[in-house]
């Protein structure tokens, strides 16, 4: 037993024995903080994942927001392009090129128009609506295709009210009121008197002679 315990006590003074257990401690304490170092590195690869996920989420979200922007340049462009078309074709340059188109219309479908009123009503940004109130007089197959030739002329015309004031043998008298448009210029000098604020419903008589042609 003194010789074993001599032994453990050489041993524990032998420097290589300190340095055998100072290897095995910082061995350990390697171990320990490469296997703490590995599970940090996980969580952060995790994260950046993450992270990398919420991000290319948020730019397809983004992508299809601004889809529709594409090329709005080249339609805005397109939509410009046909809006002047469609003031050059379908807006009356002045309001005598209304009264004629007005007049050809009458002829060419044998009706008669009487107490043909014009008034404009308050200039818009781009265009000044133009109202027409009349009496039209003929057998109904005149005048449904007066009504017809109207709503299909290259001119822009919207017929906002029609009434029927009277019948008589095949005569059909019928009281009508139709909108065009002139560019507030043209309307203002078209000397038209203004539209009231509250237009007399057709079949209603109505006094503006300085707009009015009667006998039509």
């Amino acid at each position: 037993m003194n010789l074993a315990a001599s032994r453990w006590r050489e041993r524990l003074a032998s420097p290589l024995t300190w340095h055998a257990v100072g290897f095995v401690l910082l061995l350990v304490l390697a171990v320990s903080l490469a296997i703490r170092l590995g599970l940090d590195w996980a969580a952060m690869d995790s994260h950046a994942n993450e992270v990398l996920a919420g991000k290319k989420v948020e730019l397809r979200a983004l992508e299809i927001q601004t889809v529709p922007l594409r090329g709005i340049d080249q339609r805005v462009e397109k939509a410009r392009e046909q809006l002047a078309s469609f003031y050059q074709k379908r807006i009356p340059p002045n309001y005598s090129s209304i009264d004629d188109r007005i007049s050809a219309l009458q002829v060419a479908s044998g009706v008669r128009l009487t107490r043909v009123q014009f008034t404009q009503g308050k200039p818009g940004f781009s265009l000044t609506e133009i109202t027409m109130d009349a009496s039209i007089s003929g057998d109904y197959p005149s005048i449904m295709r007066f009504v017809n030739t109207l709503e299909r002329d290259p001119m822009f015309f919207i017929i906002r009210a029609m009434a029927l004031t009277g019948q008589q043998g095949g005569l059909v008298n019928l009281r009508l009121r139709v909108s065009t448009w002139l560019r507030p210029a043209d309307a203002a000098a078209s000397g038209l008197p203004p539209t009231p604020s509250e237009d007399n419903p057709p079949g209603a008589d109505s006094a503006r002679p300085a707009a009015s042609k009667e006998g039509e």
